[in-house]
């Protein structure tokens, strides 16, 4: 019975041990995610897989069937469609590129459904449809009747309309400068990076991504700290 007893105590403690030292280890992740709630990451062209160093028109987020983002770069005046995988903005991959039967560059207007995307081109009239049914090869299509060019609106999932609209120029995108500030980690804001001609921007809420694509390519703006929110929020509750 002594013995018991003794086991007993010594199993108590080995557990009380043992919830300090994991207590001590959330602590210091905790701490060190903390620190990184300040911290902006800005990521040049040179840094990013070879699809993102070239010049594009317009870019597309896409939320994929399996819960992955994929960002689709138009690049080429429309005839290419450069794919990468942005799930995880620490770890940008390349997914190689597609081309298009495109009759020039383009902008992304409105969704056209679960897998599909309307383009409207720039140059001249008529919109189309790029199919996203196979994620990984878009297909760009003609929209047969379709000749109006003004405000689009969505029908949920199942299509949109199309508006008329008087004639106007063609939609020339003019490229802005940006400068990317830190504010959160010193008393007066301090600049951190400028990226020049930028020609779109386009942001990703749940882990705070912001995709700029510039004349020299694509740039990302990470918040590490928002990304480790968002794999905390990820993981299953035991």
């Amino acid at each position: 019975m002594v013995n018991d007893n003794v086991n007993g105590q010594w199993r108590v403690r080995l557990r009380m041990m043992s919830c300090a030292m994991i207590a001590s280890a959330i602590t210091a992740v905790a701490a060190a995610r903390a620190n990184s709630l300040d911290k902006i990451v800005v990521v040049p062209p040179a840094e990013l897989p070879s699809a993102a160093r070239q010049s594009g028109e317009a870019m597309l987020l896409h939320e994929t069937r399996d819960g992955r983002t994929l960002l689709y770069i138009e690049q080429d005046q429309g005839t290419r469609l450069a794919v990468l995988d942005v799930t995880d903005p620490a770890h940008t991959k390349g997914e190689g590129s597609v081309q298009l039967d495109a009759a020039g560059a383009f902008d992304f207007i409105a969704p056209a459904g679960a897998q599909a995307e309307l383009v409207r081109y720039r140059q001249i009239r008529g919109d189309a449809v790029l199919d996203l049914r196979q994620e990984m090869r878009p297909m760009l299509k003609s929209v047969q009747g379709l000749n109006l060019k003004g405000a689009t609106t969505q029908l949920g999932e199942d299509g949109y309309t199309v508006s008329s609209a008087a004639e106007i120029p063609a939609d020339v995108q003019l490229p802005r400068d940006f400068q990317v500030v830190e504010a959160a980690t010193s008393k007066q804001p301090m600049r951190v990076f400028d990226v020049k001609q930028v020609r779109e921007e386009i942001s990703k809420a749940d882990t705070g991504t912001t995709f700029l694509l510039a004349q020299d390519g694509l740039y990302l703006i990470r918040r590490p700290g928002v990304e480790t929110l968002h794999e905390m929020a990820m993981i299953p509750p035991n």
